[in-house]
């Protein structure tokens, strides 16, 4: 059997660090903020539904046949 140094890295142990130290980079982007609500309850409860022209000519368009 071959026996390794205490002192180097192995594979899976270098493989390991490596795959942890991506996962903490990866989620530290993706960390939410945390902000104020902005909108107060009437603009909340606002429509916020405008039938413009291309909603019209979407629902124009992908009408079922009569």
């Amino acid at each position: 059997m071959h026996t390794a140094d205490e002192t180097s890295v192995g594979r899976r142990q270098f493989l390991r660090a490596l795959g942890a130290g991506a996962a903490i980079a990866a989620a530290s982007p993706l960390a939410p903020v945390a902000k104020a609500d902005s909108e107060n309850n009437e603009e909340k409860r606002k429509s916020r539904y405008k039938e413009t022209d291309h909603v019209k000519a979407y629902y124009r368009v992908n009408r079922y046949p009569s």
